[in-house]
């Protein structure tokens, strides 16, 4: 059986995106259809739209604590506070993991803003991103946070 991490990467490796692949690989415990998913998380690949700003992964780490431990009462300022200390907590271990939840930080770039055109996945496309490493590292961080 596989776990998160690994179905994770399959799915990048498939063409899907960083925040895809993530929610992706917990689409079951979801019980949210994967077309709903990717569709919602279509928008976060290459650190929002390729703007280069939050990680993918992270905004997906987000997303599923979020409809795993989420408040829905507006005005429940307590229940907001863990939710928010959770968030905290698993953007922290992300950045002490990986160095940073910015796309351009983790893929060394320099722009803070690149074209909207996908780039072409190539072998060498997987070889020169840790994005597969950073996808792993989310869903090792939510089974260890969320569990």
């Amino acid at each position: 059986m596989k776990t998160h991490s690994e179905k994770a990467v399959e799915l990048f490796l498939e063409g899907y995106n960083c925040a895809q692949s993530v929610i992706g690989a917990y689409a079951e415990e979801l019980e949210i259809e994967k077309e709903t998913l990717f569709r919602l998380t279509s928008s976060f690949g290459g650190g929002m739209g390729r703007l280069r700003e939050v990680c993918g992964a992270v905004s997906a780490m987000f997303m599923i604590a979020g409809l795993k431990k989420g408040y829905i009462t507006p005005n429940d300022d307590e229940t907001k506070e863990q939710h928010y200390t959770l968030i905290q907590e698993l953007g922290h271990k992300f950045r002490d993991e990986n160095g940073s939840i910015i796309c351009r930080e983790l893929l060394d770039l320099m722009e803070t803003e690149s074209v909207p055109k996908p780039a072409k996945r190539t072998e060498e496309y997987y070889n020169e991103r840790p994005c597969a490493r950073v996808i792993y590292s989310a869903c090792e961080i939510l089974d260890k946070i969320l569990v």
